[in-house]
């Protein structure tokens, strides 16, 4: 058991100090890579706990996918962060108080915590012990709880789509496709024949048509 224990201290305060580090980090680029060290530390944990799917997924969607998602966006951007800085001390009050009120609630919150001695006995079907972890979240998750998931999935699209609608906008000086008018094209239309005399170029073609 002692193992087990000091790779969970060492897991966890890694975790947090990772954490930590992605606030105070100037370097938004270093702030990403200790988020992803945070993840890396939190999917340690789980593998302790025996929720391994969960560990792999952490891995696999926020380190390989979100995580290095957001470092290629900043390094990509080249936000100028000392701009976005200006006027921090003038909100630093507001900030204070805000932040002042959500650790006020916290503490109330973690103060007021109990843990009901009947919550082990809630879950309603026994899961089984011949099967894997990931097999029995597989089964729970889309056959009893299948149209919670199937709800999640349509909140999830309906945001998506609702992102698209306010971020689109129409400017006029944008060209945009016309699929009609493409699936009208005519070889009239799309090219013009010019007959330029030898020794004369098209421009100069031109220019003598446009004197006439």
């Amino acid at each position: 058991m002692i193992l087990p224990a000091l790779f969970f201290y060492l897991f966890a305060a890694a975790c947090v100090a990772s954490a930590v580090m992605v606030i105070v980090s100037r370097n938004p680029v270093h702030s990403v890579l200790y988020l992803i060290l945070a993840f890396v530390n939190a999917s340690g944990l789980f593998i302790l706990m025996g929720a391994e799917f969960l560990g792999m997924m952490l891995i696999v969607v926020y380190v390989g996918a979100v995580a290095v998602l957001f470092l290629f966006v900043i390094m990509m951007l080249d936000v100028d962060f000392v701009e976005l800085r200006e006027g921090f001390m003038q909100y630093l009050p507001i900030g204070i108080v805000i932040g002042g009120i959500f650790l006020f609630e916290l503490l109330l919150v973690v103060g007021a915590w109990v843990i009901n001695p009947s919550v082990t006995k809630t879950i309603t079907a026994a899961i089984p012990t011949n099967i894997s972890n990931t097999e029995a979240l597989g089964l729970v998750l889309y056959t009893k709880y299948i149209h919670y998931f199937q709800l999640a999935g349509m909140v999830l699209l309906v945001a998506m789509i609702g992102a698209i609608v306010l971020t689109l906008r129409h400017k006029a000086n944008v060209k945009r496709q016309n699929i009609n008018m493409q699936n009208a094209r005519t070889p009239e239309i799309a090219m013009a024949v010019r007959k330029v005399a030898s020794g004369q170029g098209l421009q100069d073609a031109d220019a003598a048509e446009w004197v006439k």
